[in-house]
């Protein structure tokens, strides 16, 4: 029987009596797969774990060499002299032989017993990782198909770590950069150099996939432009998203280069398109305005220069607002202001120089279906405002008022003259009527307040119309 001395922390010492019974108990039954082997390779001992593990019987395992039983004769010969030179293995890798052929995955934890300078064994624990390993070539596996899925897809795709590094990048990445990023070193984006959508150089650090990064938040709709080394350019529209961990920690990010250059010609090609058909328009409107008042000056009857006249004047309310369209950058719409000036422009024309305008616009944006028949609704109240509201000098003042309270369109066209009945519309029949035709086509409504001088109110919504 041995002794064991155990000294605590506060050096009060404990006797501890274990027997030779007591090792061999350890040895055999202990639940950590354990061997000996010898100098020459034999196993010179192995416990019931080990056995159970690798599925032979003792008389099967003990006594033969361990090479026997190890998948690969380099790695067993590597153990034994890293072990012959003294030193010590940590969860060495290695693979062993089950019975029936079934290879086991192991990690090896081992030191050599030397007396008097010979090496007499080694002492070996042995873990069985195979379950470890299979699960760890799973996500190898799952990994490269999702490399392999990344690398076919004709989006450029890249990844980075929470600092920026690019850690992964496919084929049509490098293909849009126009260059091979280096992995590791290359920060924020796969592109040469970086710029706003309107031309103005953009820092990596900056740009949008860094943003996301820092702020740990998606980023959309923000589009750039990228430039290659070799000087050419490309618009596109990244989408960089971070990747978190089970903890909710940011690991890095995963971001996706949209190249919108066809989309970009597309646009550009329409722009020219809808300028040029302005511009038609423009001119053919112009057109058939100079030729109306050709036709009013050379009509003998006067009856027909009225109405010419009246016709003259609606086109000219029309050209007018196409003009503003034409010159428009924003193509769904037209400003507000701008719109009614040139409406009231083209309207003063035709009236006489005691007629005087003053006009109230609050800053808005018209929709371009609204504009038409606005136009001609607004030039038809200004030709009735000159032609029935000045006073007995033949001066006129209008007042030309267009709001937006409460999501609502309010138009006024306000006179001092002697005012009139809606209902009752006598010489302003042709006008109202035109008047209220397109109201309705506007989805609004038209009305005309009582009492000396005539206030004009054109109410509409702010939404599309068929």
């Amino acid at each position: 029987m041995g002794n064991i001395e155990l000294v605590s922390d506060n050096s009060v010492a404990a006797r501890v009596d274990v027997s030779l019974d007591d090792y061999a108990d350890f040895f055999e039954n202990g639940a950590m797969p354990l061997h000996l082997v010898g100098a020459d390779g034999t196993i010179l001992r192995a416990n019931q774990a080990e056995l159970d593990m690798l599925g032979y019987s003792a008389d099967e395992y003990v006594g033969r060499n361990i090479s026997e039983f190890h998948a690969d004769a380099d790695t067993v010969n590597e153990i034994l002299a890293r072990l012959g030179g003294g030193e010590k293995l940590i969860r060495f890798p290695s693979r062993m032989v089950a019975k029936g052929g079934t290879i086991k995955h192991v990690e090896i934890t081992s030191s050599a017993l030397f007396r008097n300078g010979e090496f007499v064994n080694t002492r070996c624990f042995t873990t069985d990782v195979s379950e470890i390993f299979r699960v760890r070539r799973e996500l190898v596996r799952k990994d490269e198909e999702m490399r392999q899925i990344l690398d076919a897809l004709p989006a450029a795709v890249y990844t980075t770590d929470a600092q920026g590094k690019i850690t992964y990048y496919n084929r049509a990445a490098a293909e849009l950069a126009g260059r091979d990023p280096i992995v590791g070193e290359d920060e924020w984006c796969v592109t040469y150099r970086l710029f706003t959508s309107d031309g103005q150089p953009l820092p990596h650090d900056e740009c949008p996939m860094a943003i996301a990064l820092k702020e740990n938040r998606p980023v959309r709709g923000v589009e750039a432009m990228a430039q290659r080394p070799d000087g050419s350019m490309f618009p596109f529209l990244p989408f960089p998203t971070p990747i978190r961990n089970g903890d909710g920690d940011l690991v890095g990010a995963v971001n996706m280069l949209v190249d919108i250059s066809d989309r970009k010609l597309a646009e550009s090609n329409q722009r020219v398109f809808l300028d040029e058909l302005n511009h038609r328009v423009k001119n053919n409107m112009t057109m058939l305005y100079a030729l109306i008042r050709s036709a009013e000056r050379e009509s003998q009857s006067n009856e027909a220069r009225a109405v010419l006249a009246d016709a003259a004047q609606r086109v000219g309310a029309m050209a007018a607002a196409q003009q503003v369209l034409y010159t428009e950058h924003d193509r769904t719409g037209v400003d507000a202001r701008d719109f009614v000036s040139a409406v009231c422009d083209s309207a003063r024309q035709g009236f006489s120089k005691d007629v005087t305008l003053h006009i109230d616009v609050h800053a808005l944006h018209l929709r371009n279906d609204v504009t038409m028949p606005l136009a001609l609704v607004l030039n038809e109240l200004l030709t009735n405002a000159a032609k029935h509201g000045c006073d007995n000098s033949g001066s006129c003042e209008i007042w030309v008022s267009l709001i937006r309270p409460d999501g609502e369109y309010v138009l006024t066209v306000r006179d001092r003259g002697p005012g009139f009945d809606f209902k009752d519309t006598g010489r302003r029949s042709s006008g109202t009527g035109l008047i209220s035709g397109l109201v309705r086509q506007l989805r609004g409504s038209f009305s005309v307040s009582p009492g000396p001088g005539a206030l004009c109110t054109v109410r509409f919504a702010d939404q599309p119309y068929n």
